[in-house]
């Protein structure tokens, strides 16, 4: 018979499973193998990114008409892998359109930081990059950057849905560029994306 206080089950043992954690351990320590194991799962996970972006769609006033026509059937972003959502908690790229009063820039903050990292922010139309027609208005924040730091800018009033779907593959090779961390590609000397002619 066996004893009581044996633990048969290999699955279930709770030694095995502190000892395949320690040999692992020492494995990553005595190796290289860690390093590339981040260089990979890194690699994996800028591609993972880039594919699929979920922005958060902010529509203040009538860019969000455009925003609603690029994810329609006739441009339909969600076949080059933008899918709108609703919810912070499951976005990583904050859309703003339209001018941002000073009452509004604490709750835009706090979609902001509510919002896992990394993520992205794209401003979309004049009123969200420079304040627009309300240009020094007493209660318009004069772009959306004073509040929350923009990586791409898509200027019009409103922009096109083509020129919304491109500013996504702009953001989208940002982030081949500088991984999928972008406070580590957001440097005071790295001027954001501008779209447009010139």
């Amino acid at each position: 018979m066996a004893d009581e206080d044996q633990n048969f089950s290999v699955f279930n043992s709770r030694i095995l499973v502190d000892t395949v954690g320690h040999v692992t351990d020492e494995a990553l320590k005595a190796s290289r193998i860690k390093d590339v194991i981040g260089v990979l799962a890194g690699r994996l996970f800028n591609w993972g990114q880039r594919k699929s972006l979920f922005p958060l769609h902010l529509g203040i006033k009538c860019c969000a008409l455009e925003m609603a026509a690029a994810g329609a059937s006739r441009f339909d972003a969600e076949r080059f892998g933008v899918f709108f959502r609703s919810s912070p908690r499951q976005c990583d790229v904050l859309l703003v359109n339209g001018p941002v009063s000073k009452k509004f820039a604490d709750p835009l903050v706090r979609l902001w930081e509510q919002m896992p990292e990394p993520k992205w922010c794209i401003a979309m139309g004049e009123c969200a990059i420079s304040g627009g027609p309300y240009f020094q208005s007493y209660n318009i924040l004069e772009g959306v950057d004073t509040v929350i730091p923009v990586d791409v800018y898509i200027p019009g009033c409103p922009p096109r849905p083509e020129a919304l779907i491109d500013g996504f593959a702009k953001l989208r090779q940002k982030i081949i560029r500088i991984g999928a961390i972008p406070s580590e590609g957001r440097s005071e000397i790295e001027v954001p994306l501008i779209l447009g002619d010139d």
